[in-house]
């Protein structure tokens, strides 16, 4: 069969005859990737998944549509559940991503022991042979006679089994290994990984079968292959964490049913992934010295509010240009915390090294940090501690005055219960909850206020 060779964007999908610079689908530069795919079979293939939802499509009113509850599935984990909205919705196509041995395959595994209660299971693995699937089967315990297991790669295999078997759940490690055969490029590539992705689409959607697609990612974190492959699946979650720390962060990245906010923690330890019910224990240092350089924030994520400890280092620069270093937080963010210091609290910081670190590999992008920060930074660089005891919170403006935050209250009543005693922050916003928690409320209307009542 003649073959061609065809352009794909690696950001969107976007097909074209020849190389462009330019995407015209995306407006990505440089996105454009060569694939050699048979034309025959491509048309014939691509049109095997354009009725996914019904055959019969009919033109409706808007209004005359009835809207059912969807059905939601329990993973087992209430940290994972809260990711997914309240649980996987049924029938739908979910994409589990992360690093190598970040764990995906080790939390599925015990997910879909979870699941096997409800329905029989499919474990689709084109990596990995039967026997170390079953040893990590058997080193997580994992043992039900609903978990059926497929060692294949071929799409059209997998469908013909999938019809054959009629299972609840399938799981499919990884979609990188997938193929079809009937296009010429090999696994892994923009074409293949596209048209498994739609078969798989149309056959999670044809069968109402719940399936979870485990994907790897690139040096820059992002799912490896298109970008459509994210628009393609209803769900997107990413398997966080370092390396050298035990704990995992699940975030979700894209969901159809529910909200993109949320993380849950899990604990990689030898009998698994263990839930992390207080979030704030991971990122609290337990020590019984009070050090310079430290403050006390809350965060929120999603439902979950977590408080976080952020570290600063100052220390004199031997170079023409002082480093600037941030981990956890925009350096953008920080060079800006710097500048207001100087500016408004006479802080000669422009001949200090900065460092700023955020306890436990956590990002946090809020601006309700800035306060915690800008404190850190100042007890760092007047060697003076801060009372452990003691939360900062508020936004910084160039002008240096403190701003109002969102989920104040929330934010509020989690310091309070962990047993927090002092809280800085806008001194207008603390009015409505002065009486309501036990907490010490210290309203402050500039970072330089912040400061002097510290000292006091």
């Amino acid at each position: 069969m003649a073959s061609n060779t065809v352009f794909f964007c690696k950001e969107c999908g976007y097909e074209s005859a020849k190389w462009l610079g330019k995407c015209p689908g995306c407006n990505s530069w440089n996105s454009f990737v060569e694939e050699k795919i048979n034309k025959k079979s491509a048309s014939k293939s691509n049109n095997s998944h354009l009725s996914t939802f019904s055959n019969n499509s009919q033109v409706k009113k808007l209004n005359d549509i009835i809207v059912t509850k969807e059905i939601r599935i329990d993973t087992g984990y209430e940290e994972l559940n809260r990711v997914f909205g309240g649980g996987i919705v049924e029938g739908s196509l979910n994409l589990i991503g992360g690093e190598p041995g970040i764990g995906k395959s080790t939390l599925i595994m015990q997910v879909c022991s979870n699941l096997a209660k409800i329905g029989s299971v499919l474990y689709i693995s084109g990596e990995e042979s039967e026997t170390q699937v079953k040893l990590r089967a058997d080193r997580l315990k994992v043992k039900d006679e609903n978990i059926l297991f497929l060692n294949e790669t071929k799409v059209d295999q997998i469908e013909e089994k999938i019809d054959e078997l009629k299972p609840k759940f399938c799981i499919v490690d990884s979609i990188q290994t997938m193929y079809d055969e009937e296009i010429s490029s090999t696994p892994g590539s923009i074409a293949q990984v596209k048209e498994v992705t739609a078969r798989l689409m149309y056959i999670a959607k044809r069968n109402n079968i719940t399936t979870i697609v485990i994907g790897h990612v690139t040096k820059d974190g992002v799912i490896a292959g298109p970008r459509i492959l994210e628009h393609m699946v209803d769900t997107v979650i990413y398997i966080e964490g370092e390396r050298f720390l035990s704990h995992r962060i699940v975030r979700g990245v894209k969901n159809r049913f529910g909200s993109t906010n949320e993380i849950g923690i899990f604990d990689m330890k030898d009998e698994g992934m263990v839930e992390v019910k207080n979030m704030s224990d991971i990122f609290l240092t337990k020590s019984d010295r009070n050090l310079p350089g430290t403050a006390i924030v809350a965060t929120v994520e999603g439902t979950s509010t977590i408080l976080m400890e952020v570290q600063a280092l100052t220390t004199h620069s031997y170079y023409n240009m002082p480093r600037r270093v941030a981990n956890g937080i925009d350096i953008n963010r920080l060079n800006m915390l710097i500048a207001v210091l100087e500016k408004r609290c006479n802080l000669s910081l422009s001949t200090q090294d900065i460092y700023v670190n955020v306890i436990g590999g956590m990002r946090v992008d809020e601006p309700a940090v800035d306060l915690s920060i800008a404190m850190s930074i100042y007890s760092s660089y007047k060697n003076i501690p801060l009372d452990p005891k003691t939360v900062f919170l508020g936004e910084i403006g160039l002008t240096g005055e403190i701003r109002n935050i969102t989920n104040f209250e929330k934010r509020i009543k989690e310091i309070s219960k962990l047993g927090y005693n002092r809280i800085y922050t806008n001194k207008k916003q603390i009015e409505t909850l002065k009486d309501k928690v036990d907490a010490t409320l210290i309203g402050v209307a500039t970072i330089d206020e912040a400061i002097s009542k510290v000292n006091a």
